[in-house]
């Protein structure tokens, strides 16, 4: 029997690891499984963990008001110090680009504990887009023993890095398991549908509104490099948006980083209610964010794993970032490229309401990242090692 150790502290983290987490304890003849959260994201994370019934066996609870990377970093190091010492797991397991991730795998490598990363071999290569995200998931990847791709392009960067070719599994994401996971929950429980619809609109948005075919536009935005200019752009061309087009809804559900919010006040001033086809609402739990991102016309975002979890549900995707290290979706027709540029974010979301061929060019596109079946595929790997 294997003792397994899942690490993650994000929400992001949590949609992925969580389905894995509940393949394992499906084999209890095969893994003694144990979770630790470090709380990197707090309440968003719990909120995960409520939704698919996961609770961690070891809680860092290391978030502070304005904590920084040097704050998660050595609070996740030392707090997992102990952890291992006193668990002694024959694998860590850890996921994608965080700095939960990279601390969790740098304190496994302090003890010579193996690591399984999840979502391995992403890159950029511009180790300052995404940051910190491309740097942490070059430095866990050097310490990984076990590599989980999600797509052969991932495998190949691995491949290239000289990573051995038979510790590299190409499984699909994760992230696809969790999605069709609760869209088939939500789908088949109409007591939930009912409750998810009530709760959206007790947060700002009547679901109602789009029942006579009305088109909306899914917005979200957090990342660290279009701070500043990139975000007054991006927010200037959504409100533009909102005038050229009053019959379609755009809905944005803020991210609490203060950059983000301040960006916004300074485009849609200080009162962000009663504004039209303009909604901004407080961030979503992940069963309400997918009943919204499964109800929109079109995603407009800088985040990662909405490129891959949108086109899952024939959503396109046009990201507002300069780069990608998901570039799958882009050789696959479901996700653009549109930066921070007004001009481009302008044309593209105008181009997507308009051009009904286009729009279906991208919809119809197939997904790159998966069947769902990729959490099954890497238990079944770790049963035969």
């Amino acid at each position: 029997m294997k003792k397994i150790l899942l690490v993650f502290g994000t929400r992001p983290e949590a949609i992925k690891m969580c389905p894995l987490v509940k393949e394992f304890q499906k084999h209890p003849e095969s893994f003694d499984t144990k979770v630790c959260v470090t709380g990197q994201h707090r309440e968003m994370l719990d909120q995960v963990l409520n939704i698919f019934e996961v609770k961690p066996d070891f809680d860092l609870n290391i978030m502070k008001q304005g904590q920084d990377l040097y704050d998660i970093t050595s609070r996740v190091l030392l707090g997992m110090r102990d952890i291992l010492k006193q668990e002694q797991p024959d694998v860590v397991f850890v996921h994608g680009d965080t700095t939960t991730s990279t601390a969790a795998a740098l304190a496994a490598f302090y003890q010579q504990i193996p690591v399984a990363h999840i979502e391995a071999g992403l890159r950029t290569y511009n180790i300052y887009s995404p940051w910190p995200e491309e740097m942490n998931r070059q430095i866990t990847g050097r310490i990984t023993t076990y590599h989980f791709s999600p797509t052969p392009l991932s495998r190949q960067n691995l491949l290239n890095e000289h990573v051995q070719e038979d510790h590299i599994w190409v499984t699909g994401n994760t992230v696809i398991d969790a999605l069709y996971s609760v869209v088939d929950k939500i789908k088949n429980t109409p007591s939930l549908h009912a409750q998810l619809s009530h709760k959206l609109s007790e947060s700002g948005y009547d679901i109602e509104r789009l029942s006579a075919g009305k088109k909306m536009v899914l917005i979200t935005g957090h990342r660290r490099e279009n701070f500043g200019e990139g975000f007054i752009s991006m927010c200037t061309a959504i409100k533009d948006l909102t005038v050229k087009y009053p019959d379609v809804d755009f809905i944005y559900p803020m991210h609490l980083n203060p950059n983000v919010r301040n960006a916004i006040h300074t485009v849609f001033g200080e009162n962000l209610q009663d504004l039209g086809n303009m909604f901004f609402i407080e961030p979503l739990e992940y069963l309400e964010f997918v009943f919204l991102m499964e109800k929109c016309y079109l995603v407009l975002t800088d985040s990662g794993g909405i490129q891959e979890e949108a086109p899952g549900l024939g959503k396109p995707v046009l990201v507002m970032r300069n780069t990608t290290e998901r570039p799958e979706a882009l050789d696959a027709g479901t996700v653009k490229l549109v930066g921070t540029d007004y001009h481009i974010i302008m044309d593209e979301v105008s181009r997507l309401i308009d051009d009904a061929g286009y729009y279906e060019q991208m919809s119809e596109a197939v997904n790159p990242y998966g069947d769902g079946l990729a959490c099954q595929r890497i238990a079944k790997t770790m049963q035969e090692i």
